[in-house]
């Protein structure tokens, strides 16, 4: 069942425009120009209730502007759109009751109160009873670890501590769908693969359809099931998170610094940076098994440090927007 329902959505923003000289200034300020920038260009899709969907693009894609429509905070210029069977734009009010949000750096803990404070707020903001918000909190402070944390000002949490209890605060009224947007930007290793296995859990104790927006392959490849990838506006890729780690997230950056210099090689591996002890290379692991040429490259010489990771998500991005303006170039040749 589809629960989110998003048909030909358009979103046009006027901007005023600069003037240039001192009489185009003055000009201007009486009689503004504006010329009109389309952020959202009649994208369409469908979410399905318990979904896991990575909602993904480059900076300026789009993707805050269509969150900010499905959430109910900007108005579409056109087209059609449901969440929950309600229209975001006249049922804000009882849509909020039923979606969490985590939206970047805006923060919903109150900064120099700890995070019980901001939950037992937060739970009269949503007429949530005494006995249930009890249980709640109690409930969710087991599963996001945060029993240490909840006497503590936010102001003095690490970004991992909080942005767990940014999450708990968000689902604090059982929402049915929640939109996360960079969960674990700036996090390390460590907490990253925590907040993956939090938000994992909860999709699967309490059926939350998950909207997450990230940069990070491996949020996407670890957590999601599906992706949509869009770019000035345009919806360029959805399918499922398998054929894009098949067709797309199969090269892998290798990084390496040995303790003597070393001379690289190695057939199907194509070396990026190569100076004295340090070395980076990549490897496509369509063709290469990744764990034959790590072997390789230890046989060359004493490594002192190793790295694996994935290219740049927007470098990912890029590449599937290319193959399909390429596709679409040539559909309009034969055409």
């Amino acid at each position: 069942m589809s629960i989110i329902q998003v048909s030909n959505l358009q979103k046009t923003f006027k901007v005023k425009t600069k003037s240039a000289g001192l009489k185009g200034s003055i000009k201007s300020m009486f009689s503004p120009e504006y010329k009109e920038i389309e952020a959202v260009k009649g994208i369409s899709f469908n979410v399905e209730k318990g979904e896991i969907l990575a909602f993904i693009g480059p900076n300026g894609a789009g993707k805050s502007t269509t969150i900010k429509m499905l959430t109910g905070i900007l108005h579409p210029t056109s087209g059609d759109l449901s969440v929950l069977g309600l229209n975001p734009s006249k049922d804000r009010k009882e849509l909020s009751y039923r979606i969490g949000t985590v939206f970047g750096q805006k923060s919903q803990l109150w900064f120099h109160l700890p995070p019980i404070d901001s939950f037992n707020l937060l739970g009269r903001i949503y007429e949530l009873d005494d006995d249930y918000l009890k249980k709640r909190i109690s409930y969710l402070t087991e599963m996001f670890e945060i029993g240490d944390l909840l006497e503590t000002p936010v102001r003095k949490l690490s970004l991992g501590q909080r942005i767990r209890c940014e999450i708990a605060a968000s689902i604090i009224h059982n929402p049915e769908i929640i939109f996360l947007d960079e969960p674990t930007i700036g996090l390390d290793v460590v907490v990253k693969h925590k907040i993956r296995e939090l938000i994992m859990r909860l999709n699967k104790e309490e059926k939350t359809t998950i909207f997450l927006t990230s940069h990070d392959a491996g949020d996407i490849e670890q957590v999601c099931k599906r992706v949509i990838i869009i770019n000035h506006g345009e919806v360029v890729l959805d399918e499922p998170v398998k054929s894009l780690k098949y067709n797309y997230l199969n090269q892998k950056i290798i990084d390496l610094k040995y303790k003597e210099p070393v001379e690289i090689n190695i057939p199907n591996i194509k070396v990026l940076k190569h100076k004295g002890y340090a070395a980076k290379v990549e490897v496509d692991s369509s063709i290469c098994d990744i764990d034959s040429v790590i072997a390789e490259l230890m046989r060359l010489g004493k490594v002192a440090d190793i790295t694996i990771s994935e290219p740049p998500m927007e470098d990912i991005i890029s590449y599937i927007y290319q193959q399909k303006a390429k596709v679409g170039d040539i559909v309009e040749e034969n055409n």
